[in-house]
C-alpha cells in the first residue's frame, strides 16, 4: 500500500512538471528555425562585390528557407561597422553576416578592433573565392602592367588608386603592388567599391583593384581598361587579362574570399539549417553559372572546412599586410 501511494505521488509530481513545461514545449515546436525573416548584413554599400554576391544568392535562398531574407547594407570603417553589428547581435540565426576579405585582413591591419574575429564568430559557409583585377582609366594611356609601372616611376606619387576603404582587400592589393613594383601611388579611400568605381570611370581617380564582375561592363564599354589579375589563375570572363605573375610582377598571388558568418553563440542546429539552405541555393545551376560569370570561384564549404579556410586566409593576408607595411590606425 505504501509503495502504491509513493508511485501515485511520483506520477503526480511528473504530471505537474509536464503541465509547467507544456507551453515551452509547444513554443519550441512552433518556433522551428526560421520562423521569421532573416537579416543578412552586408558591411558595404550597394554596388560592390559582396553586395552583388548577396543579390545573386538571396533570391534563391528565400524559397529554400521559406522566409524572407532582407539584405541590410551597413558600410563604413573597412567593413568593421557592419561586422561589429553581427558580432553583437542576438545569436539566434536571425542576424547573419556576409563578409569578404576585409574580415581576414583587419586582425593584422588594425591594432584594435571592437570585436575578436577569431572568438566572436562561427563560420557557416565560405561561399566563394576570386581574383581582383587592376583597372585603369583609359586616359592614362597604358594597357600593360609594365607600362603602368614605367609611368608611375616617371611620376612618383602623381598616380592615384581608389579603394572600397582603408584596409579592404582592394586597398591592400594596391599597397602590395606598390611594394612589389617599387612604385609610389596615392591611395584614395571610399566607403565602398561602388562609389570608387564611379569615380574611376569618371576619371577622378586613375585606377583601382576590383572584383572582375563589378567592372566587366565598364571594361567592355572601354570606360575602364583591365591590365592584370591577382591570384594564381586567369578568369574566364577576361581570358586575355594576365595574372601579375604572367606580367612579370611577383608577390601578387593573394585572392579574395566571401563567407557567411554568425555570432559565436549561435546554436549548431541553426548553423546547420543555414548551411544546408545555402548549399541548396548555390547548387542551382543558374546560380553557379551567374557566380562564375561575375568572377567568383564557388567553394560552398561546410562550417568546419570553412573555418579552416578562413584561418588560412587570415594567415596569408596577415603576411601580406605585414610585408606591405600598411596600417589603418
Amino acid at each position: 500500500m505504501t509503495r502504491l501511494r509513493e508511485r501515485r505521488r511520483a506520477a503526480a509530481r511528473i504530471a505537474a512538471v509536464l503541465v509547467l513545461l507544456g507551453p515551452s514545449i509547444t513554443g519550441w515546436a512552433q518556433d522551428a528555425y526560421p520562423s521569421r525573416p532573416v537579416r543578412l548584413i552586408v558591411p558595404f554599400p550597394p554596388g560592390g562585390s559582396t553586395d552583388n554576391l548577396a543579390r545573386v544568392v538571396v533570391p534563391r535562398l528565400i524559397p529554400v528557407l521559406q522566409q524572407q531574407v532582407v539584405i541590410d547594407n551597413r558600410g563604413g570603417a573597412a567593413s568593421n561597422i557592419g561586422t561589429d553589428m553581427v558580432a553583437k547581435a542576438v545569436p539566434d540565426g536571425y542576424t547573419v553576416g556576409l563578409f569578404d576579405t576585409a574580415f581576414v585582413i583587419n586582425p593584422t591591419l588594425y591594432a584594435k578592433l571592437p570585436f575578436d574575429p577569431r572568438r566572436d564568430f562561427r563560420a557557416v559557409m565560405v561561399i566563394a573565392t576570386g581574383p581582383s583585377v587592376l583597372v585603369v582609366h583609359p586616359s592614362l594611356g597604358v594597357s600593360t602592367v609594365k607600362a603602368l609601372i614605367a609611368l608611375a616611376k616617371a611620376k612618383p606619387g602623381a598616380l592615384t588608386f581608389a579603394s572600397a576603404g582603408a584596409g579592404t582587400a582592394i586597398h591592400l592589393s594596391g599597397e602590395m603592388l606598390k611594394v612589389a613594383a617599387g612604385i609610389n601611388l596615392l591611395h584614395v579611400p571610399y566607403k565602398g567599391a561602388g562609389p570608387a568605381i564611379t569615380d574611376v570611370v569618371a576619371g577622378q581617380v586613375h585606377m583601382m583593384f576590383a572584383q572582375p564582375g563589378t567592372v566587366l561592363g565598364q571594361v567592355g564599354a572601354n570606360r575602364m581598361r583591365a591590365i592584370a589579375m591577382n591570384g594564381e589563375q586567369r578568369w574566364s570572363g577576361m581570358p586575355n587579362v594576365p595574372t601579375f605573375a604572367e606580367a612579370g610582377v611577383a608577390g601578387m598571388e593573394t585572392s579574395s574570399i566571401w563567407q557567411v558568418m554568425v555570432p559565436a553563440a549561435t546554436p549548431a542546429a541553426v548553423i546547420a539549417v543555414l548551411q544546408s539552405a545555402l548549399q541548396k541555393a548555390i547548387a542551382a545551376p543558374e546560380i553557379r553559372d551567374r557566380l562564375a560569370e561575375l568572377g567568383y570561384f564557388v567553394v560552398a564549404a561546410d562550417p568546419e572546412k570553412s573555418a579552416a579556410i578562413i584561418r588560412g586566409y587570415m594567415e596569408q593576408w596577415g603576411r601580406a599586410v605585414k610585408a606591405s607595411g600598411a596600417r589603418a590606425d
